[in-house]
């Protein structure tokens, strides 16, 4: 599986995508949107609006949270075949 996180240091979503996939030893890449020159453009491109964190799931954009309820350790877990 290749899994790319779309993230940036000021987004508490983020730090719980990035601890969720530590706990879980599930490897991945991060492209911090502030850095990354495009890397904001791109997550627009792809989800019509500027929202992170989001996972790049073998080519398939997936938004691991929701506005006002935070990350989505359930759903996740259950994505990942992992125990929550």
């Amino acid at each position: 599986m290749d899994l790319t996180l779309y993230s940036a240091s000021w987004c508490r979503d983020c730090r719980e995508a990035k601890r969720f996939l530590a706990k879980h030893n599930i490897p991945f890449n991060e492209i911090d949107i502030e850095e990354v020159p495009g890397a904001a453009d791109a997550v627009v491109a792809n989800v019509g609006k500027r929202a992170i964190p989001q996972f790049v799931i073998d080519g398939k954009w997936v938004q691991p949270y929701k506005p006002g309820q935070g990350f989505l350790h359930e759903e996740m877990a259950e994505l990942f075949g992992v125990a929550e």
